[in-house]
């Protein structure tokens, strides 16, 4: 059934776990952290493979390299297949896995890792590993086995990726009093693209119906960042409801932005159903992270 598969050298297990680590890392200098050795061993190992597929596996991209379609393909399909062997010897070893989980920085913050690091962890076993990844890396990580699970902003993914609602939120525009603003002054001034103000990258991943023309004084990564330039009493911010200033909010007005305030936003849990079929032990850890998510975001 598997005579072609062996009957000529340059496949092993090593070659396909050089291509992973490869794909992971971006390119084959990234993978190698600066050991020539190992790069060398490296490219040789992907050459072995090219040779034996008859294809190209990766290509120079900038002053890197990138996978090729083909290569990102048989890096999938390798790594399904490792996964399904680590999994088989973790359950004959009774060894505790490991999930990863990606989300951004401020999802990440505020509601996963208090999540999984509370009482029912303790009672609940297996570890994690929480990443910061955007909606798109979520996805494309999901689609390629390496991650078990994604929170993202949005439910419709690419097929076969799944998902299932763990809350839901919204956006404000925060301003220091010490701007000098009247609501409706602060809200003309916003309208009219004139309000300094902070904007997380993190709203790219939403469908927030706002003037795409505005531009931000400030830019940032994620919610976070922008709650810190807030507080610096020099910028209007938007953020989510859950960030809102607490401790001096007697600092800050919340304005009233009718098309703002009635936008709902929804966290879901998002996984590839191939890897449940591969792992039924995730299937479990998939409801337990829908539980636990949906109660921490509800709150107290």
């Amino acid at each position: 059934m598997f005579e072609k598969l062996f009957a000529e050298s340059g496949f092993s297990l090593d070659r396909l776990r050089a291509l992973l680590e490869v794909g992971a890392a971006g390119s084959i200098v990234n993978a190698a952290r600066g050991d020539a050795v190992r790069q060398s061993q490296y490219s040789r190992q992907i050459g072995e493979l090219e040779d034996f597929f008859r294809t190209r596996l990766i290509e120079r991209h900038g002053k890197g390299t990138r996978l090729t379609p083909n290569g990102r393909e048989l890096a999938r399909i390798s790594r399904f297949f490792m996964l399904g062997l680590s999994n088989f010897r973790r359950g004959c070893l009774t060894e505790e896995q490991t999930f990863r989980i990606g989300a951004s920085a401020t999802f990440n913050h505020h509601f996963l890792v208090p999540a999984i690091s509370g009482p029912l962890l303790r009672n609940h076993g297996g570890r994690y590993v929480s990443e910061i990844a955007t909606k798109d890396e979520v996805e494309r990580r999901l689609h390629e086995l390496i991650l078990d699970f994604g929170v993202v902003g949005q439910a419709e993914l690419s097929r076969p990726l799944q998902t299932k609602t763990v809350g839901e939120w919204n956006v404000e525009l925060w301003v220091p009093k010490a701007m000098g603003l009247s609501q409706a002054k602060a809200a003309q001034a916003f309208e009219r693209g004139e309000l300094p103000l902070a904007m997380a990258r993190e709203l790219d991943d939403l469908d927030v119906r706002l003037n795409k023309g505005r531009d931000a004084i400030l830019v940032c990564n994620s919610f976070l960042d922008s709650f810190v330039a807030l507080e610096g009493k020099k910028v209007a911010a938007l953020l989510p409801g859950f960030l809102a200033p607490k401790k001096n909010a007697r600092s800050f007005v919340r304005v009233q932005m009718p098309k703002i305030d009635s936008q709902v936003f929804r966290f879901h849990l998002a996984w590839n159903p191939r890897l449940l079929r591969l792992n039924p032990h995730a299937v479990r850890q998939r409801d337990w992270l829908v539980h636990i998510l949906s109660k921490q975001i509800a709150g107290p």
